[in-house]
């Protein structure tokens, strides 16, 4: 029989960086288009599997002079390399000791899913293919999924967070019939002690301070501040003229009937301008990740340590307009 702890140290082998198993029945109370056992009815057992974003990749965009790793080593990689092949061998591994294994990557747009476990059924995306089964495709929320796995805690600013890393993991899944022993879920000491960090340093203000999203996950109470994800979404990219300094003129930041980048912002009409041509993630998680990191690491919280600290010069700002 497959046993958890052999899961567990050849997911390790095969390169993921964190590895915890939950029960299916803690997706009770989930709402049919975000339970995952209506992917694969007769699953037993969830292995989600986290891996470390490089605190280095984070570097260039802290110093605001090369903004290519964290775009490309920090996410492309792991989500569409690294990943997948870690999920392929695992899956590999399982069924052939006779079990079956859906790998649930995070590396392909859930283009028109609810990304909100707390809000209703979606319509008018697809359509159910029998009576009682959710629509196509149901969405795992994998940062609830690896509280259920025991990994960590989900923190104000909506990322995951784990003893270890922090905010700096990519998170997947595989869902398998085979009988495993489930992990506890995490009860360490709080990572996320609502310093709102997050808050005051996200470019794009996308996260509320005051206001949350509510769910329970195994009998386990979760609240985080409520995300504009469109505002995320574009700040995330660039458009904060003081955190980008590949936008050189206010044509740059115009929005499509001509509006200034202040009306834009009140308005949330976006568009990127020629970060479209660089990449994603310019602003390198300035709030919910750096900042995050930032205090997690002061505070001594995570076992990935360093010698030296992240932040070891003052943040960098460009004035705008230009000058």
């Amino acid at each position: 029989m497959l046993k958890s702890e052999d899961v567990k140290r050849y997911a390790l082998e095969v390169g993921a960086d964190l590895v915890g198993i939950a029960s299916m029945d803690r997706w009770e109370g989930a709402p049919p288009h975000s339970d995952a056992r209506f992917i694969a009815p007769d699953a037993k057992s969830m292995i989600v599997l986290g891996f470390r974003i490089p605190r280095g990749s984070l570097r260039g965009i802290e110093e605001g002079t090369f903004f290519v790793s964290y775009s490309s080593m920090g996410y492309a990689a792991i989500n569409f390399v690294l990943q997948p092949m870690v999920l392929w061998k695992l899956t590999a591994m399982i069924e052939d000791a006779g079990y079956e294994a859906v790998p649930i990557p995070n590396n392909f747009p859930w283009s028109g899913v609810d990304m909100y476990w707390a809000e209703g059924q979606r319509t008018g995306f697809s359509t159910p293919v029998a009576p009682g089964r959710p629509a196509p495709d149901v969405f795992v929320p994998l940062r609830p999924a690896a509280v259920m796995a025991g990994l960590g805690e989900i923190g104000w600013s909506k990322l995951f967070m784990s003893p270890k890393f922090g905010p700096r993991q990519r998170l997947a899944c595989i869902l398998t019939d085979a009988p495993l022993e489930p992990d506890e879920m995490y009860s360490g000491p709080p990572l996320c002690d609502r310093c709102m960090l997050c808050v005051r340093d996200c470019t794009g203000d996308a996260i509320s301070r005051t206001e949350s999203v509510k769910l329970t996950v195994a009998g386990r109470d979760l609240e985080w501040g409520a995300l504009d994800i469109h505002r995320c979404a574009q700040y995330f990219c660039g458009t904060h003229p003081e955190h980008n300094p590949f936008l050189t003129s206010e044509d740059d930041l115009r929005g499509f009937s001509g509006e200034t980048h202040a009306e834009v912002h009140a308005a949330q009409k976006y568009k990127v301008g020629p970060t479209d041509l660089y990449g994603r993630a310019l602003e390198g998680g300035r709030g919910c990740m750096r900042a995050c990191m930032v205090h997690l690491e002061q505070q001594g919280k995570l076992s990935n340590t360093f010698d030296q600290p992240f932040r070891r010069r003052p943040q960098w700002r460009i004035p705008w307009p230009r000058e």
